[in-house]
């Protein structure tokens, strides 16, 4: 069988919860996938075949033991700006759409999302379903097809999850039960409260009030725990900054209007101090600066040409700070960048930061999306100590290096000294080699020690099994395993996969 599990509103805890439950199904060898019907996220994954998926998937995926597929987020949508998505159906760009727009074609959408969902369920017996913000939204019940619609076309028993550290816990679960259609509110078979500080005992008469207010059992009160897993979305972002704090090396991460990916950089976070340094703001201070990937190049671009961060990075290259730009961030650091009209709607050419002696064209609808595995060959203090890193590749455009050293074996490119060098490679600093690297030569400048990671934290499945096999035990702990089990065994009583 399966389950959906749906929240209060954003950010609650609805991934790390699927993650949770797929893996903690995972440790008593029960198969199982995880599923989300839409997405709304620029933090991507390619998997194997090239298809594109939200990176919630990919990691619940891996948590789950399996490899990630396009069925498990068969829509992703893509924040352009104004109001424009490209929407990624099944792994492949779709095309860009005016939200407006994009709600004349639900009813297609859902037959594709459900024939997705029924695809996972044959192929591994039981699937976890996560749904989009919150569940009552009642304005968008016509068409939402991330839980409302969803949940009555696949008629599954539902989880709520509430988010107990902002406050109002009481009000988010009554509130969202009351507001559920009438159709739907009974398939609703238990409630997880998320995010308590504290001893969770003392809550035990709040979870006696909610139980009488809703007349639907609380599964769980799950304590905070600060475990590092891969983010979502923007919204982790705010999450960031106290958990990186107070080390000697400091990271700027340009926060770009539009950056996707940006757990490229959640490994250097567990090492350094990572800032996400909105434009204007000064970047004197940092021994190094990174501009990441972006959903749309050219009017990031403008936005940081008009805060100034173009001076910002001359001067940091004039005191020696390594500069790096990833994916649409190596775009920019080139001299020019020639629209077609695929990112700006408009044929114009763009001039960039000029770091990088590169051109980078737009010339077609085409999305780059491939799993890569690299040798750094590039000059210079970092990338000569990198070695051979896997990543994978996300991207409209195509850049000419011109008579620059490529940075990695056919890709990139770096200055003669290797201070500044750009990739198309997401991923390149989830590798223990490129962190390494990279660390190591900031602390060296900054004459303070470093100790060097043997592999990614609990290493293989992308450096996650460890984090996950905790979150697992964190979330069993806490939560009415038992209960859940019994949506996980078949019509004989026997656990799935026994």
């Amino acid at each position: 069988m399966s389950l959906i599990v749906l929240g209060t509103a954003s950010h609650v805890g609805k991934s790390v919860t699927v993650a949770a439950l797929c893996r903690a199904l995972y440790r008593r060898g029960i198969p199982v996938a995880p599923f989300k019907s839409q997405n709304m996220s620029l933090n991507s994954y390619v998997t194997a075949d090239g298809s594109e998926i939200g990176i919630a998937q990919a990691f619940q995926a891996f948590a789950a033991g399996i490899e990630p597929a396009a069925d498990m987020n068969p829509i992703l949508l893509k924040p352009k700006g104004d109001a424009v998505s490209q929407v990624v159906l099944l792994g492949r760009p779709y095309k860009d759409v005016q939200i407006r727009d994009y709600y004349t074609e639900t009813d297609m959408l859902l037959a594709e999302a459900v024939s997705a969902f029924e695809r996972l369920r044959r192929r591994y017996g039981h699937v976890v379903v996560e749904g989009a913000g919150g569940a009552a939204e009642v304005n968008l019940y016509d068409r939402d097809i991330a839980n409302i619609r969803l949940a009555r076309a696949l008629r599954l028993p539902i989880v709520l999850v509430a988010d107990i550290e902002r406050g109002g816990v009481f009000a988010q679960v009554y509130g969202t039960l009351a507001l559920l259609p009438e159709d739907i509110r009974p398939l609703v078979v238990g409630v997880i409260v998320n995010k308590f500080r504290g001893d969770a005992g003392l809550f035990a008469s709040g979870v006696a009030k909610l139980e009488e207010l809703t007349g639907v059992r609380v599964l769980g009160v799950v304590p905070y725990a600060d475990i590092p897993l891969p983010s979502e979305d923007s919204l982790s972002i705010a999450d960031k900054g106290h958990r990186t704090a107070g080390r000697p090396v400091r990271i700027a991460v340009v926060r770009l209007p539009r950056i996707s990916n940006f757990t490229d950089f959640e490994l250097l976070e567990q090492y350094a101090s990572v800032d996400y340094v909105p434009p204007g703001r000064p970047l004197a201070d940092y021994d190094c600066i990174i501009l990441p990937g972006t959903k749309n190049t050219v009017e990031d671009l403008a936005v940081l040409d008009r805060a100034g961060t173009g001076e910002e990075l001359r001067l940091a290259r004039e005191r020696g700070v390594p500069i790096i730009g990833i994916c649409g961030g190596y775009q920019m650091l080139g001299n020019r960048i020639v629209d077609s009209g695929i990112e700006s709607e408009v044929h114009a050419d763009y001039r960039g930061f000029g770091l990088l002696d590169v051109v980078t064209a737009f010339t077609g609808y085409h999305k780059t999306t491939v799993q890569v595995r690299r040798r750094a060959t590039g000059p210079g203090p970092i990338l000569e100590r990198v070695g051979e890193v896997d990543g994978y590749e996300i991207h409209m455009g195509e850049t000419e290096r011109g008579d620059l050293p490529a940075a990695f074996a056919g890709e990139g490119a770096a200055t003669p000294d290797g201070l500044v060098f750009g990739t198309y490679m997401h991923g390149l600093f989830q590798n223990p080699g490129a962190a390494n690297a990279l660390l190591a030569y900031l602390s060296e400048r900054r004459g303070v020690p470093f100790e060097p990671m043997t592999a990614a934290p609990g290493g293989g499945g992308n450096g996650i099994v460890a984090a996950y096999d905790d979150l697992a035990r964190h979330f069993e702990e806490h939560v009415d395993m038992n209960a859940i089990m019994e949506y996980f065994v078949d019509a004989t009583g026997q656990r799935a996969g026994a």
